[in-house]
C-alpha cells in the first residue's frame, strides 16, 4: 500500500513507524528540515521537506499514485486542504485527517465535508476521542484499560494484581473450573516492563497488569475475582482545563446524572471561559501543584482525580500530590511512553496516552480487511483487533485448530448474535462472527490476511 503522511509530531511520526515496519511504501511530508532528516534515518521511507497542502510538495509525494493519504499536521487547515488537494488533483482513494478544532464538527456545518465539497473520508478529533477514552476508565473503576467490543457485549480491561488479588498464584488453566460460570480469560501480562502471552500454566503474580476478555454480562463478577469492587466516582477533580478537559466534562454531563465536578485551570482567561461555557461546574483558577487549590478543591474527599495539563512531568506530579493529599484514585495524561512503568510503583493508577488513541483509531481504518475496531495496549507493542468473518472469508466454517495461529495471535474471544464465546481448539468459526485477536504488532498483516477479500480493500 502507499501511504503519504502529513506531519511528523508524535502521531505521524508513530504512524510512519506502524506503516514502514509493515512493508508499505511510505512518503512523509513537513515543514521541518529537522524532523525530516531524523525520521530519514531511522525508518525506511521518503522524506519530504514542504508544506503538506502544496499541490507541488504532494506530487513529489507521489499523490497520483497513493493508496492513502493521512493529515495530522498541527494545523486543521492544512490538514483539509491537503485532502481537497489529494482528491481534487490526484484521485487519492481515501483521505483521513485530524481536526481538533470543535467548530468544525459542529453538526450544524456537517456537510461541510461531504464528497462535493471537502472530501474527507475519516476524521479524526483528538480532544473528543480522549475523553471518551477517560470517561470509559472512569465507568469502570479499578481498571487501568476498558476497552468495549462487539458493540459492548464484550469487555477487554486491564488490572493491577495488588496482594490481596484472590486469583494469584492460581494456573490460569483452572480458572475456568474455580469460575465456570463466568466467562473470561486472561490474555495477556505485563509483568517488569515486559508483556507476556501467557498459556494455561502461567499464574499471575502481585503487580501483574492483567489483560482480560469477558462476556460484559460478567463485569462486576470479574472485578470481584480479581479484588476489584471499587466505587464509581461522583466527586470528580479535573486538572487542566483545555480543549481535553472541556470535553470530557461535557461528555460526562451528557451521559451521568448527579457528578460534582470541580476543574483547576492555570490560565486566568481560560478560567474565565470555562466558569462561562459550563454550568454546575466549580471552575477553580490555580496550579494543581499548590497544596492550597487541591486543599480548596476539596481534593482529600474526592474519588478521582484526572490530571491533563500540557506536560507530563506536572500531569505525574499533580498525581502523586493528590493521592498523598487523600484522593483515593488518579488518571494521568502522559504523551510520553517511557513513563508506563510507573503506573503502579509510585500509586499512579491509570495513564492515558493520546499519542496511542489517536494512532489507533486512525489504523483501524488502514488495516485492511473487515476490522471493525483496532486498539493499543500499554506502549503500542500489542494490538487487540475485532474484526467479522465475511462469507467469502478464507476463515469462514473453519474450525479454530485449522487457523494454526502462531503464539504470537491469539484468538481470545468470538461474538456470535448475543453470545460470547471463549473458543476452544473445535469451536467453528461462522460468518458474520466477530472476533477478538490480541496479537503483537509484527503479525498485524498475518491477521488481516485472513479477513481480506477481493472488494474489501480498507
Amino acid at each position: 500500500m502507499r501511504v503519504i503522511i502529513c506531519g511528523l509530531g508524535q502521531v505521524g511520526k508513530s504512524l510512519a513507524e506502524y506503516l514502514a515496519g509493515e512493508n508499505n511504501d511510505v512518503t512523509v511530508i513537513d515543514s521541518s528540515p529537522a524532523l525530516v532528516s531524523e525520521v530519514q534515518n531511522e525508518l525506511d521511507l521518503k522524506a519530504i521537506v514542504g508544506h503538506a497542502s502544496d499541490p507541488e510538495i504532494l506530487k513529489k509525494a507521489g499523490a497520483s499514485e497513493a493508496d492513502l493519504l493521512i493529515a495530522v499536521t498541527d494545523s486543521d487547515e492544512v490538514n483539509m486542504v491537503a485532502c481537497q488537494v489529494g482528491h481534487s488533483l490526484f484521485g487519492v482513494p481515501k483521505k483521513i485527517a485530524r481536526i481538533r478544532n470543535q467548530c468544525y464538527l459542529d453538526p450544524s456545518w456537517s456537510n461541510l465535508f461531504s464528497r462535493s465539497h471537502m472530501p474527507i473520508d475519516v476524521i479524526v478529533s483528538p480532544e473528543v476521542l480522549v475523553a471518551k477514552e477517560i470517561y470509559q476508565r472512569l465507568s469502570v473503576p479499578g481498571t487501568t484499560t476498558v476497552i468495549k467490543l462487539g458493540e459492548g457485549k464484550a469487555h477487554l480491561i486491564g488490572l493491577i494484581c495488588l496482594e490481596d488479588c484472590p486469583l494469584l498464584n492460581t494456573s490460569l488453566g483452572q480458572l475456568g473450573n474455580l469460575f465456570p460460570d463466568i466467562a473470561f480469560r486472561v490474555l495477556s501480562i505485563f509483568r517488569n516492563n515486559r508483556t507476556i502471552l501467557p498459556d494455561d500454566n502461567d499464574m499471575l503474580q502481585v503487580g501483574d497488569e492483567a489483560y482480560v476478555v469477558l462476556d460484559s454480562k460478567h463485569l462486576r463478577r470479574v472485578l470481584a475475582a480479581f479484588g476489584h469492587l471499587e466505587k464509581e466516582a461522583r466527586k470528580i477533580i479535573i486538572s487542566g482545563g483545555g480543549n481535553i478537559g472541556l470535553s470530557l466534562v461535557k461528555f460526562l454531563q451528557t451521559h451521568v446524572y448527579g457528578l460534582d465536578i470541580r476543574i483547576i485551570e492555570r490560565r486566568p482567561e481560560r478560567a474565565r471561559f470555562l466558569s462561562e461555557e459550563l454550568e454546575n461546574v466549580v471552575v477553580l483558577q490555580g496550579d494543581t501543584l499548590d497544596r492550597d487549590i487541591l486543599e480548596e478543591a476539596s481534593i482529600q474527599t474526592s474519588e478521582t482525580l484526572v490530571a491533563l495539563m500540557n506536560d507530563d512531568e506536572s500531569n505525574i506530579l499533580g498525581s502523586l500530590l493528590a493521592k498523598q493529599y487523600g484522593c483515593s484514585r488518579v488518571i494521568t495524561l502522559v504523551n510520553n511512553n517511557a513513563y508506563y512503568p510507573l503506573v503502579g510503583p509510585l500509586g499512579i493508577d491509570v495513564m492515558v496516552s493520546p499519542k496511542s488513541i489517536i494512532v489507533a483509531s486512525i489504523m483501524q481504518h488502514v488495516r485492511r480487511g473487515r476490522i471493525k475496531g483496532l486498539h493499543t495496549l500499554r506502549d503500542g507493542s500489542l494490538e487487540v483487533i475485532e474484526a467479522e468473518i465475511s462469507d467469502s472469508s478464507a476463515i469462514a466454517n473453519t474450525l479454530v485448530e485449522e487457523l494454526e495461529l502462531p503464539r504470537e495471535i491469539v484468538l481470545g474471544a468470538v461474538i456470535r448474535g448475543d453470545d460470547v464465546i471463549l473458543p476452544s481448539p473445535e469451536t467453528e468459526l461462522r460468518p458474520h462472527d466477530h472476533v477478538i485477536f490480541i496479537l503483537t504488532r509484527e503479525h498485524a498483516s498475518e491477521v488481516e490476511k485472513l479477513f481480506s477479500v477481493q472488494v474489501d480493500f480498507f
